[in-house]
């Protein structure tokens, strides 16, 4: 079993940033991949990143890339989502995931372990 913890969402204005962190306990954090997916109201889940195990390897979704950075810190058991330059569009509920693949995945269905989630609004 691995828990997982999200923090760091907020309000903020258009162009702003967050950090958000995902705080991992029980097994091993670096045994699995780590992803980040939001969920906006009347929405489905939706991908945003991921990263694999050691963190020599990301991946973005089209709509975040360039302005999200996906990291962790397995010796902090701890996984981050930077977000800079915000848009009302990226206002969801942001959740992290753990996976056992190597590089990590962009399937929800993948994901073995998830957070409660942290709000995230953007106003314009």
């Amino acid at each position: 079993q691995v828990q997982l913890v999200e923090s760091g969402g907020g309000l903020v204005q258009a162009g702003g940033s967050l950090r958000l962190s995902c705080a991992a306990s029980g097994r091993t954090f670096s045994r699995y991949a780590m992803g980040w997916f939001r969920q906006a109201p009347g929405k489905e889940r939706e991908f945003v990143a991921t990263i694999s195990r050691s963190g020599d390897s990301t991946y973005y979704a089209d709509s975040v890339k360039g302005r999200f950075t996906i990291s962790r810190d397995n010796a902090k058991n701890t996984g981050y989502l930077q977000m800079n330059s915000l848009k009302p569009e990226d206002t969801a509920i942001y959740y992290c995931g753990a996976n056992p693949y190597y590089s990590g995945s962009t399937n929800v269905r993948d994901y073995n372990y998830w957070g409660q989630g942290t709000q995230v609004t953007v106003s314009s």
